[in-house]
């Protein structure tokens, strides 16, 4: 019971309610010590009207109007004359002298506190108004023994009442905790751990009931929301093992093709024709690096890169590189040109294999972009070095890229920008480029063309 919800906020409502309960007694108990004492005065002023009915009155008589008024002698000031009126003999010495005429708020807490503290009976002198203008004053003196008496039956029934008025609040509330939190954050617990048992089973998502307060509303949208992207991703992971295990099986016999291919290529090398000469060592160029990938499927069985071997490259013919390669996958019928700005003499700190293939990748997608519009284009590829970073940039002249393929754009298999595209070169050129340390991003998009920009943070030339 006390280590739930319900039990804690009763337990709590109970605490706070007394201290409200507690606030309120204090000043209430000061009032009830101020109300006795002018009733005393009161009365005072009532038994004293006899002696100004006449100039004598018996002494059985004072006495019995002294022991009914609760006081041992009354003094009224009438005329700036002060008049004993009515006196008895008085036990002991004046302990005190209370003045009731515009006491503060602060002075009755005290004084009242003051006498619940104290438990011996002590003679006191209260002053006050009297009554419809009878008088400057009217002067009491009476024991405290009375008074503490009233005063703590008065706080027993208030405090009586309290623990009442806490019970029942407290109980209500409770009810009300449970029917309005306790219940619906149940109900939440309850389809999360049936989620929890199959996550993959998409009929297991919460669904939002719409009703309660804002804030449970809120959750369980919010829940709904992340069992449902969880559900995709686990879904996404699935498919990314198969893929894997697929693009395993694949390489391998990749490979063996390569390897023939490569050894081809080295007969093609002795060509004496000059177009031959010129054209095998790119094409050897890009069976090693085609070997060396599937190779490194093969050794690594899963889709993370390996970390990158950074030494010292020459920026201005890799992206030469990239470009012939390019080059020749344009069709003779496709308007679309190539510029490099590249100083010659730049030299960054990378692995050029994975430089090599972030800048394919970028300068592929641009390619493809421009070559669905049917229209061409120009795809260009600059570089500057700042102080902290080398800073290399891919822009295009197409058509900018769509709503979907920025909200997900270096998500694997979400990212494609047209049809029948995998989405997977923004993201392998995003994973290689983190390897180094830097980033990727989109610079604009839009109709006037698109640009990405790789920051490669500075290092120790090796």
């Amino acid at each position: 019971m006390l280590n739930t919800l319900s039990g804690r906020f009763l337990i709590l409502t109970v605490i706070f309610v007394m201290i409200a309960e507690v606030l309120i007694f204090v000043p209430s108990v000061a009032r009830y010590r101020e109300s006795f004492l002018l009733a005393r005065l009161e009365r005072a002023q009532i038994a004293s009207l006899s002696l100004l009915a006449t100039d004598m009155i018996e002494p059985d008589l004072e006495r019995e109007l002294l022991k009914n008024a609760g006081v041992y002698n009354v003094v009224l000031r009438r005329d700036e004359a002060r008049e004993l009126v009515l006196s008895s003999p008085i036990p002991g010495p004046v302990h005190a002298t209370y003045d009731l005429r515009d006491p503060s708020p602060l002075v009755l807490i005290r004084d009242a506190m003051a006498r619940l503290a104290d438990p011996e009976d002590r003679i006191i002198r209260v002053i006050g108004a009297p009554l419809r203008d009878a008088g400057l004053l009217i002067e009491v003196t009476m024991e405290t023994a009375p008074l503490r008496a009233a005063m703590i039956d008065y706080g027993l029934r208030i405090l009586a009442l309290s623990a009442v008025i806490s019970a029942v609040t407290a109980g209500l509330l409770f009810l009300a905790v449970r029917a309005i939190l306790v219940k619906p954050i149940s109900r939440l617990v309850g389809h999360m751990r049936r989620y929890a048992a199959a996550p993959e089973d998409a009929t297991r998502i919460m669904q939002p009931s719409g009703r309660g307060v804002r804030e449970l509303r809120e959750a369980e949208a919010a829940l709904a929301r992340m069992q449902t992207d969880l559900t995709q991703a686990l879904r996404q992971r699935a498919r990314l093992a198969q893929l894997g295990e697929a693009v395993a099986k694949v390489s391998h016999d990749l490979r063996n093709i390569l390897t023939s291919a490569q050894l081809f290529v080295d007969r093609i090398e002795m060509s004496e024709d000059p177009q031959v000469k010129r054209m095998a060592p790119k094409l050897v160029n890009s069976i090693r690096r085609a070997v060396g990938l599937t190779e490194n499927v093969l050794a690594f069985g899963r889709a993370e890169e390996p970390p990158p071997t950074l030494t010292r490259v020459a920026l201005a013919e890799l992206v030469s590189d990239v470009v012939e390669s390019e080059r020749l996958a344009v069709e003779d019928h496709q308007d679309i040109s190539f510029s490099e700005d590249v100083p010659a003499t730049m030299v960054v700190r990378a692995d050029a294999e994975q430089l090599y293939r972030s800048l394919a990748n970028l300068v592929r997608n641009a390619r493809q972009a421009l070559a669905g519009t049917g229209e061409g284009g120009e795809i260009g590829i600059s570089a500057r070095e700042e102080d902290e970073a080398w800073v290399i940039e891919v822009t295009d002249t197409g058509p900018g890229l769509p709503d979907k393929a920025r909200e997900h754009l270096f998500t694997p298999f979400q990212g494609g920008a047209r049809k029948g595209g995998s989405g997977l070169g923004l993201a392998i050129a995003a994973e290689l480029v983190r390897g180094h340390g830097g980033t990727l991003a989109l610079g604009h998009t839009g109709p006037g063309g698109t640009c990405f920009t790789i920051r490669l943070p500075k290092g120790e030339l090796g």
